[in-house]
């Protein structure tokens, strides 16, 4: 009846005597007799489990999700293709149930998981060296913060208003501590404003944060940006879409020292909002200060191809004053969903979704862009665009629910942010049929 208990009554009494305890009411008197539950929890009666799964599914079933209803959504996030290869390979116990790999002699399946995963996003960024991924887009950028104050030894960084507003959010809670300043650079038809940023460069900025497709979609000139700043140990850093690199120019190839973003695009499910993976992806000179960790290649006594743990500079590996960063693990199976991802699909096959993604957004913003009351804000974009709407961007957005389709993110829920603009990305999963319909939608809407 109770085989999932882990001891019996007479196994509790035995404990709480050997701690001099008689009953596990004394073991509580520690704790205020105001602050503790009396009575019996208003739970239900106990059902079977065919009883309950049922009731589950009809509980699901009333749920919205990209199951359910079109999506274009975006922000950071998106609804991409995920070949079933990827969930059928992950899900095998070796790989499901792997922890740190502390071991090299018993590890060399997750070691050469992270060294190709590191190696396929050294290609695709143009980096001289990347790490075996962060907690998520938002904390990799944060920590490249960190990491150009630590070798710059200066604590003040610039960041575009165009970069992902949770992203600065999670920047600014990681450096509270840290004696970190951060400015912001003003925007010009949603992009960088170059005047701005001139305005704020001197001697004591550690690094320029730009995200480029910004947070609004908008392409920025990072190798502009970076031959604009005069100062060499200022440090460049990018958040970039992954998918995004298999059309524009690299970052590594425009000057950026440090690239980092969210891989949740490469073969990860949305999964309302996470667990996801942060890559950061750096230039040799930063390569020890990279914080997580770093899988390398060797040979072993036999003369056989071995996979090793390079770099491991967290407060745990060496001494804490040492430590470039707190982050305790890396996020192994996200990434590993990545590298199956990118070997599946191919430098040709991530080429072409990328293209599609782009076609697809230019053939939605201008039917868009057509309606009356709707323009498009965003000049140039990869899939990613602001629309002003007629009305509430947010009653909108829950009139398309109530129609099927997730149209995108109202700007209104970001601090001074407009309320009748919203944020719609577009990728290869979209259909024409699905996007006419959306217009169909939004012609039709009355605010």
């Amino acid at each position: 009846m109770h085989q999932y208990i882990p001891n019996t009554e007479e196994e509790q009494l035995k404990l709480l005597n050997e701690v001099g305890i008689a009953s596990f009411e004394e073991l509580l008197e520690a704790i205020p007799k105001a602050l503790r539950f009396r009575g019996d929890l208003p739970l239900p009666e106990a059902k079977s489990e065919f009883e309950h799964k049922s009731d589950v599914m009809q509980m699901l079933s009333r749920d919205a999700s990209t199951a359910t209803h079109v999506s274009f959504l975006g922000g950071g996030s998106y609804d991409h293709f995920i070949p079933h290869v990827v969930d059928v390979l992950i899900s095998r116990s070796e790989f499901y149930t792997a922890y740190t790999p502390y071991q090299a002699e018993v590890s060399q399946g997750t070691l050469q998981a992270m060294y190709e995963y590191q190696s396929m996003m050294c290609e695709l960024t143009g980096m001289d060296l990347a790490n075996s991924s962060m907690y998520d887009g938002a904390s990799a950028m944060a920590e490249a913060c960190l990491l150009a104050s630590r070798h710059t030894r200066r604590k003040k960084i610039l960041i575009s208003k165009s970069v992902n507003p949770v992203y600065i959010d999670v920047a600014i809670t990681y450096a509270h501590h840290q004696g970190l300043e951060f400015e912001f650079v003003d925007l010009a038809e949603g992009v960088t404003s170059f005047d701005a940023l001139s305005d704020k460069l001197d001697s004591d900025i550690a690094g320029v944060v730009i995200q480029n497709p910004n947070f609004y979609g908008g392409l920025e000139d990072l190798s502009s940006i970076k031959a604009s700043i005069a100062d060499p140990k200022t440090l460049l850093i990018a958040v970039v879409n992954p998918i995004s690199l298999n059309l524009l120019e690299a970052p590594g190839k425009q000057g950026v020292d440090i690239a980092v973003g969210e891989g949740q695009s490469l073969g990860n499910h949305m999964s309302f909002g996470g667990p996801y993976l942060g890559f950061m992806a750096v230039k040799t000179p930063l390569i020890r200060k990279v914080p997580g960790r770093i899988a390398g290649e060797s040979i072993d006594v036999h003369g056989n191809r071995a996979f090793v743990m390079v770099l491991r500079t967290r407060e745990q590996d060496i001494r804490r004053e040492k430590a470039t960063s707190n982050i305790c693990t890396n996020q192994g199976l996200n990434a590993l969903a990545a590298c199956i991802y990118m070997s599946t699909l191919g430098r040709n096959g991530l080429k072409r979704v990328a293209e599609l993604c782009t076609q697809k957004a230019h053939y939605l913003a201008e039917a868009i862009n057509n309606l009356d009351g709707y323009t498009t804000k965003t000049k140039y974009f990869f899939n990613e665009f602001v629309v002003e709407v007629p009305g509430q961007a947010k009653s909108l957005v829950g009139a398309g629910a109530r129609a099927g389709f997730f149209p995108g993110i109202s700007l209104s829920q970001f601090k001074g942010e407009s309320d009748n603009q919203i944020l719609i990305a577009v990728t290869e999963k979209r259909s024409k049929t699905e996007m006419d319909g959306l217009v169909e939608f939004l012609k039709g809407y009355s605010a």
